[in-house]
């Protein structure tokens, strides 16, 4: 599938991998990936980032990225609905990094050492990667862009696509900034 990548394409999945290598985590995810979207500069995504006004705001997005993986990748919403059933995770976060440690509900710690080989890709990115695939095929685009991996993330629940939204980019907005429509539905 690799091969059907553009050339930004693949700069984001090898940005991703090195946000992953930076920060210790085991696998590369899907926050990983969109923080490699941010980097980029020349893709369509950084295009239609730009254009939706995220590009003065990438870092209250990195921001909201780091909040949410010290809450053990919890997104709000998540964290809203345990608080429904009466669990404060922001008590547990803290109770938990008192004991040991800023991070340690995320990976984040530098006393961990971790196997400096190869990293693999979570669930998550696979995931992003895979609907980016079937959203460049509905388009009926020859290749996967960044703008598709862009879009996918935006489509696909979680936190990345929580932040996206809290900072107003979300499928629908991308869409009309990349195609000038804004009915489609996400694969």
């Amino acid at each position: 599938m690799f091969e059907r990548f553009t050339k930004n394409a693949r700069d984001v999945v090898r940005g991703a991998v090195e946000h992953a290598e930076r920060s210790g985590a085991p696998s590369v995810e899907a926050e990983h990936v969109l923080l490699a979207l941010l980097d980029g500069e020349a893709g369509r995504g950084s295009f239609a980032l730009a254009a939706l006004g995220l590009a003065e705001r990438k870092d209250a997005v990195r921001a909201a990225l780091v909040e949410a993986r010290r809450r053990a990748g919890l997104s709000q919403a998540e964290s809203d609905a345990l608080a429904g059933l009466g669990i404060d995770v922001s008590e547990i976060v803290a109770r938990v990094e008192e004991v040991h440690g800023v991070g340690a509900m995320s990976g984040d710690r530098k006393d961990k050492v971790w196997w400096s080989g190869r990293r693999s890709f979570g669930r998550g990115a696979k995931e992003t990667l895979e609907r980016a695939l079937r959203i460049a095929v509905s388009r009926r685009d020859r290749h996967i862009g960044d703008e598709h991996i862009l879009l996918a993330l935006t489509a696909r629940p979680g936190v990345p696509a929580e932040v996206l939204a809290d900072h107003g980019v979300t499928y629908e907005s991308l869409t009309r900034v990349l195609y000038g429509e804004g009915e489609d539905k996400a694969s």
